[in-house]
C-alpha cells in the first residue's frame, strides 16, 4: 500500500510540475495535457466557460507583461485527492500588466494554490496571487483600483 500510495503521490506531483511549467512558458498544450477538459480556475473571471483554453489571452498577456517569468515551487502538500503548493514568481514587468505600462522593474511575489484531481489530471484549482506586493513594487496600482 505504501508503494502505491508513493508512486500516485509521484504523478501528483509530477503533474504539478507541468502544470507551473505550463504557466511559466506560457504553453497551453502542455496546460491541456495536465488539466482535465473542465477544469476550474478559482476565482475565475466572470462569465468564464470552465476549460483549459481560457487560459490562452491570460497566457498573451503575461508574455507581454513578464515574459521572463518564472515560478519557483517552495512546498507541495499532497493528501488525495488534492495537492497544495506554496510557490514564488519572478520576472520583469516589459510590457502593460493590467493597465500598468511597462516599467523594466524586477517583481517577485508569493502564490498559494489548491489543486483536486481527478483520474490522473487537475481537475479544480483554486489560486491566489499577492498581487498588493507586485503593485507596491512597481510603485503604482493599477487604473481601474486607482
Amino acid at each position: 500500500m505504501e508503494t502505491t500510495n508513493n508512486a500516485a503521490h509521484a504523478a501528483m506531483r509530477e503533474t504539478v510540475d507541468l502544470l507551473y511549467r505550463a504557466f511559466a512558458h506560457k504553453d497551453i498544450s502542455l496546460l491541456r495535457k495536465v488539466v482535465t477538459p473542465d477544469w476550474q480556475y478559482i476565482p475565475e473571471s466572470p462569465g468564464q466557460l470552465p476549460g483549459p483554453d481560457k487560459m490562452i489571452p491570460v497566457f498573451a498577456d503575461l508574455s507581454s507583461a513578464l515574459p521572463d517569468m518564472e515560478i519557483k515551487i517552495l512546498d507541495v502538500l499532497i493528501h488525495d485527492p488534492k495537492v497544495r503548493v506554496r510557490a514564488e514568481v519572478t520576472g520583469t514587468q516589459s510590457g502593460p500588466l493590467m493597465g500598468i505600462a511597462a516599467t523594466s522593474k524586477p517583481v517577485h511575489f508569493a502564490i498559494h494554490s489548491f489543486h483536486e484531481f481527478r483520474d490522473g489530471r487537475i481537475a479544480k484549482t483554486w489560486h491566489l496571487e499577492d498581487w498588493l506586493s507586485v503593485f507596491r513594487q512597481l510603485g503604482e496600482l493599477p487604473p481601474r483600483l486607482s
